[in-house]
């Protein structure tokens, strides 16, 4: 039984964080498909053509610590914008979807595009103020020496650019749940999204 559930939402919403435990909760695969455009953009940051390396791209370009920093976010946002990228990496996604025991998959356009009949649909946003804030924390975690200003520059950019590129725009499935995190705490958030899970099950 293939059962799908399409999370989208903006960075630093905390789609990430729902999409893992929902995936631990009811036993499915997870899929972070931002772990595609940022592999597609680090191997661009190494000097490949984005097209080319996204046709092909390999389960090993999704490992490494690295996917993670700002220099490669920047680059995804980048290639994400590139038509031809886009589809070369829409059949790996819908294969995903669509295997056997269920699977969550996180991004800007699943349920919009990618998984447009998935079984459930959410759509995880917060405040781009408090989205700032969060990432700022992750980054001075890691080692990163920036300010809360520069931050929410690059969330606001990013929101801009994701939501305003002419193909697949981020943006609510007309059926999806909004989950708004501005207020909300972790548990509280997953605590949402499960119950959506359980009414379609």
């Amino acid at each position: 039984m293939s059962f799908t559930i399409a999370i989208d939402g903006p960075a630093a919403a905390g789609k990430g964080t729902i999409s893992r435990a929902v995936a631990e909760r009811f036993g499915f695969a997870h899929l972070d498909t931002g772990l595609l455009y940022r592999a597609v953009g680090r191997r661009m940051l190494l000097g490949e053509e984005p097209v080319a390396a996204a046709r092909t791209l390999i389960a090993a370009d999704l490992a490494g610590d690295d996917l993670r920093g700002p220099a490669v976010a920047q680059a995804a946002s980048k290639v994400a914008v590139i038509p031809e990228v886009r589809a070369a990496l829409v059949d790996f996604q819908r294969a995903f979807a669509a295997r056997a025991g269920g699977a969550v998959l996180d991004g800007r356009d699943i349920g919009t595009v990618i998984c447009p009949d998935a079984e459930v649909k959410l759509f995880v946003t917060a405040s781009a103020e408090v989205r700032a804030a969060r990432r700022l924390a992750e980054l001075l975690a890691s080692g990163n020496d920036t300010d809360l200003a520069t931050v929410l520059a690059d969330v606001k950019a990013r929101d801009a650019r994701d939501a305003e590129r002419a193909t697949a725009p981020m943006k609510a499935a007309g059926d999806a749940l909004i989950i708004d995190t501005s207020e909300m705490s972790i548990a509280q958030a997953v605590a949402r999204a499960v119950a959506a899970v359980e009414a379609r099950l």
